[in-house]
Parts: structure tokens; sequence; C-alpha cells
């Protein structure tokens, strides 16, 4: 069924074609401003042949008659998708299993969306997902996304709306067994400037051997949004209601691997961030990020092998972790501060802290690195800068070098209490360097294993992360081998 991706198809001929597909059929509900997808359907021609049933609980009271209240009280929020898709897909398969089951293919598509008010002072987003079976009689699968709408009028953010909910249910239907063509194919006939996608999630018995947090890379990669998140399960996050109402701690780096001195400026760093008079410890979230520029390096295009054993890493020992294309430190406060009024705590090495401070790397802004600053800190955002070892000399912020016109900021800043040392810092993992840990494991040399915690060095050992050079043994050899030790 699944068919070779054609990006200039477009949305009405999807609609067209999922109608006069006579095997597919379900339901379709949506509520708040999301009305505009099973229009599409009805407006191609055919539509019979697809849909069973449209709906929009629109009042809050119908909606939480049928799909239960929610406890937060919010209705744009997974938890009430998954209620509707759920329910919807139990009354086709209620309904329907024993008239056409054997034939059809059932699917249940929902969304719950908020669009741009009269007064444009809110921003548009949705969660949209569908159910459905590609066998007969089969269990079902789900695939669920996070979108924000962009323009600047609520009528062109319900059509985006309808556009990226034909392409959503097209793309489950044909691209399924290329999940990358299935994300890529979401924004057809539209644009970054129109939608983001910030979250997807794909899972059932067809997608068993899909990787979310892949899929969640591929999203910052491809351009469809700034930031990604999963939590140390693996699973998925939607950015701005994991970091909601949040006191974030945030270490940047490439991480390959962590060491003892990312440790060290973990533990440290959240040390001093709760003992911060504005932090509430129950509501720090720590986040380690990683910037595509970093998963890159040198390559030009990212070793997906290489970031999952990154993320595995950080995983083992309990990190959330954050896909991002900010660069600059400022335009990654910019989107913390938007999604918490609370403390942000930025853990960083004197390195980072040099090129925070160079004044070449703003050129492209007007204000330059004044306006930079502007944004960095101007919010309740604090730095905690851990101490470097460099040319036999110990850099801090008590002697960090500055040129002279930039002085008078950096002492400003520190006065202020926007940038402070780590104090309890453990000298002997100064003398770490990531890279060369990073080398003696691809050439399975002995030396790295102090460099990093034990569980970590134990993981990389027993997965082969990094390049690190495990003996595969072939069946036949692996018997022949158990053949003679069984004879010694």
């Amino acid at each position: 069924m699944s068919i070779k991706y054609d990006k200039h198809i477009g949305t009405k001929q999807k609609a067209l074609r999922i109608n006069l597909d006579r095997r597919i059929y379900g339901s379709f509900a949506e509520i708040g401003a999301g009305q505009d997808t099973a229009a599409h359907f009805f407006k191609a021609g055919g539509a019979s042949g697809t849909i069973a049933k449209t709906m929009s609980a629109y009042d809050m009271k119908f909606s939480d008659e049928i799909y239960g209240p929610e406890p937060s009280g919010r209705y744009v929020v997974e938890s009430r998708l998954m209620k509707m898709i759920q329910h919807e897909y139990d009354l086709v398969e209620q309904r329907l299993a024993e008239k056409r089951g054997a034939d059809s293919l059932f699917f249940a598509f929902a969304n719950t969306v908020v669009a741009l008010n009269y007064q444009k002072s809110n921003e548009g987003h949705g969660w949209l997902g569908l159910r459905f079976q590609l066998t007969p009689r089969a269990p079902y699968n789900d695939v669920v996304i996070h979108i924000k709408m962009l323009d600047n009028d609520s009528i062109l953010q319900q059509q985006a709306l309808g556009v990226i909910g034909v392409n959503l249910i097209y793309a489950c239907f044909n691209y399924y067994k290329s999940p990358e063509t299935l994300l890529m194919s979401l924004m057809d006939d539209l644009g970054p400037d129109r939608v983001h996608i910030d979250m997807i999630r794909i899972q059932g018995p067809d997608f068993s051997h899909v990787d979310n947090r892949l899929l969640s890379l591929y999203l910052v990669k491809h351009g469809f949004t700034e930031v990604a998140m999963f939590g140390p399960d693996g699973q998925v996050l939607q950015p701005s209601e994991a970091l909601y109402k949040k006191h974030i701690l945030l270490l940047r780096g490439r991480l390959r691997p962590i060491t003892n001195v990312h440790i060290d400026m973990l533990r440290n760093g959240l040390k001093q961030f709760k003992a911060e008079p504005d932090v509430d410890e129950k509501k720090v979230m720590m986040v380690a990020e990683l910037t595509l520029q970093n998963l890159r390096g040198l390559e030009k295009d990212i070793n997906e092998k290489d970031f999952l054993d990154r993320v595995d890493v950080l995983s083992s020992i309990g990190q959330t972790v954050m896909i991002s294309n900010y660069h600059e430190y400022h335009r990654l406060v910019a989107f913390l501060a938007k999604t918490t009024r609370l403390k942000i705590g930025l853990v960083l090495g004197v390195p980072n802290l040099e090129y925070i401070f160079e004044e070449s790397y703003y050129q492209n802004l007007p204000g330059g690195i004044l306006e930079s600053f502007s944004t960095l800190f101007s919010r309740n955002v604090k730095l905690f800068v851990y101490p470097t070892f460099k040319n036999g000399k110990l850099y801090t912020c008590q002697n960090f070098e500055l040129s002279t016109n930039l002085q008078p900021l950096f002492h400003y800043l520190v006065c202020n209490d926007k940038i402070e040392d780590i104090r309890d810092y453990n000298e002997e993992n100064l003398r770490i360097s990531t890279d060369r840990v990073l080398e003696l494991i691809k050439r399975g040399e002995p030396g790295w294993e102090e460099s990093v915690p034990t569980e970590v060095a134990e993981m990389i050992k027993n997965k082969c992360l990094f390049g690190f050079p495990c003996v595969v043994y072939e069946p036949k050899m692996a018997a022949h081998i158990h053949q003679a030790v069984g004879n010694l």
C-alpha cells in the first residue's frame, strides 16, 4: 500500500486518494479551532467511502460529557487528545467491526487546538493524532504530533491546521515504511514560517523498529522546529509542556561522551542553583542540551548512531535531553524564558564564557554584544561557571581575561549576581580531556575508564558505543569456539 513520496501532491489530491481507497474508514473529532481537516475530505468528493462520523464538541461541558474532564482544567493538552482518540476509535470498532472489519482499515483522527484569539494576545498551538490499522483486524498504531501555528490571522491558522491534518492521515497510510518520509511529508504545502512541529511520537506493532528520539532529531535537522526533547526513558516530550513552571538548569556540550568533568559540573552547579533564594528545589528540572552544530562537528551530516550513543549514555544517568538549533546563548535563553517565568541556570566552562564575550559573534545584530546581553541577562538567568585548567594555570571568574572595553561589563554582571563561579569542584577532573577520552575509546586502549562514571564505562563497553572496538562473532565461529572450550 505504501507509495513513493511525491511532495507535489496537493491537499485536495491527498484527500481524494484516501476517499477513493474503500478500505480506509473511520471518524474525525476536532475540538477548539480545529474544524478544517474533515472539511477537506468532504470537499474532495467521495467522502462517504472514508468518513463514518465527524464531530466537534466545541462546548467544554459537551466535551467533558463525552471524553471526561481534564484534571488540569486545560483542553489543549496531549491527555485530552488521547482520550478523544481512544473514545472515537473504540466506537468505530464496536459499531463497524462485525459489518466491515474484515475488509477495512479503521482509523480515528482527532485534534484539540487553540488558534489566535480576537485580541491576538495568545499563541496558536494544538495536538493532532491518528490511530489506525495497516491490516484489517490488526492491532492499531498511533501517531501524535504537537504543532505551533505562526500565521498572524486565525483563518490562516485554521487553514494550515486542515492541511497538516490531511498530510498526517495521508502519510500514515502511504509512507509508513519510512518514518522520516512520513515526518517530512507533514509539511507539504506548508512552511516553517506558518507551522512548527515540535513533537512527534509514533508507536504500534507496525512501528516497533522506530526510535522516536531519532524522529526528534529529524524535527530539528529539517527545520520543523528549533527545539525537541525527550526524557531519560526515551519518551518524547513537548518542550513547552515539559518546561512549564520549572526552574531549568541546563548544561550545553558535545557530551561525547559525558565524563567526570560534566558530572562534577552538573552536581555542583545543581547544588548552587538550588541554594538560590528564589529557587524551589521541588520544581528544578535538569537538561542536557545538544546543538545541531555539536552533533555535526566537522562532518557535513549527523551520524545517527553517534547521536544515539550520546543519548543512551545521558539516559543511563537519568538526564533529560534537549536538541536545539540555537547556536547563540541569547537565543536559547529567549526560548527557555518563553516556557517558564522561574529562574534559569546555565552551567558552562570558562571556554564557553569566552565565547559569550566574543564580540565578533554578534556582528549580525544591530546592537552587537549589548543587544545579545539584553536578552541573555535581562531575564531571571544566572551563569554558573566551572573552572578550566589550561597551560598550567587555573582559570575562574576571578582571573577571567577580557579586552579592556569589556571588563566593566563583566564586572557589572558578576557584581549583580548574574555570573558565579562553581566553587566545590574536584580539581583532579580539570585535567580530563574529552577528546582524549574519545580517542582511547575508539582505539580500545585502557585508561579512559577512570575519566567517566563507572556505569558509563560499562555501558560503552557492553554496547560498543562511540566506536569502541567490540568483538562480534559469527554464529558458526561462535559454535566452534564453544566446542573448543568444551574440549579443554
